[in-house]
Order: C-alpha cells, then structure tokens, then sequence
C-alpha cells in the first residue's frame, strides 16, 4: 500500500479519499479494495517517515481536508521500488505445509486435501471469470489482473494434478 500511494501522489497533491478511488479505478474490482482507515493510517506513516508532506486545506462548509504530496525522499524511494525485481517464490506455501504434515498427523488425508484445495481453486477462477465480464471493457489494467491471477490459478491446479500423481504412485 505505501508504495502505491507514492506512485498514485507523484502525479501531484491529493487527499486519502481522492487516493482510494484512483486505486479502485486503476484496479478494478477483482483487486482488494482498499480501507479508507488503512489508507489514511498509511498516509500517516509516510508523513513521519518523510516520504510525503500534508497540508491542511480549510473547507467552507465541510471539515478541514488534507492534502499530500511527495517529498523528494518519496520520489526517491519510489523509484528505488520500481528498480527493484519482485522475487518471491512459492516456497513458503501454507497449503503445501498442510500436504507434507498430513501423514504425520493422521488428522487429514493428502488427496482429499488436494481435492478440496482443487474446488477452491476452481470456485476462484469462476468468481474471477465473472469479474472480467462485469468489468469495464476500458480497464485494460484490470483485466490484466484478472488474467494473471487466472494464469497463477492454472499453474496451482496443474501442481496440485502432479501432487495428487505423485502420492497416488506406489512406492
């Protein structure tokens, strides 16, 4: 979240409210929307950290609103961010720990796991299916998203298929 709001503020000066609703147009709905709270806490944070300034701005007939806008140090720390690679392996996975301790716990089947873990992922993709068809056509950045949540979905269901091979061998 901090990263995206120095992103959405290196256009220029914006209040918390303004920041949720660029994110929920950029995003779309298959992406989480943001918590107007989480979003202000996080503005708060930036602010002590130096990475964005506030300005109270007096309203005549509603509450004082304030606006932020980037530091150097936040346009700074943001292109950093964008240098960066994301490098996060799947290797810390909480269902595969599940699949590994099953047979030690005598609490779960490995396959029924499997399947189950299948369903959900395939409830999933349908639930995102139907985002894409209800989303603006003109969003192309969310139905990017879309598309590569769908292609991860694909990927953990042929995984979960070579899983479920592999147990069922005989050894």
């Amino acid at each position: 979240m901090r990263l995206a709001l120095l992103a959405l503020l290196s256009r220029g000066p914006a209040h918390g409210y303004e920041l949720k609703q660029d994110l929920e147009q950029l995003l779309g709905s298959a992406y989480p929307q943001p918590n107007v709270g989480q979003i202000y806490v996080t503005l708060g944070r930036l602010e002590k950290s130096g990475l964005i300034e506030g300005e109270e701005v007096e309203q005549s007939s509603r509450p004082n609103k304030k606006i932020y806008h980037l530091t150097d140090a936040g346009r700074e720390a943001l292109r950093a961010w964008f240098e960066e690679t994301a490098d996060e392996p799947r290797v810390r996975d909480e269902f595969f720990m599940k699949l590994a301790l099953a047979p030690r716990t005598g609490l779960a089947d490995q396959i029924a796991l499997i399947n189950k873990q299948r369903r959900q992922y395939l409830n999933t993709m349908r639930n995102l299916s139907k985002l894409a068809a209800a989303e603006d056509r003109d969003n192309r950045i969310a139905h990017l998203l879309i598309e590569g949540a769908m292609l991860h979905l694909q990927a953990d269901l042929d995984w979960l298929e070579r899983c479920q091979e592999e147990l069922e061998e005989p050894e």
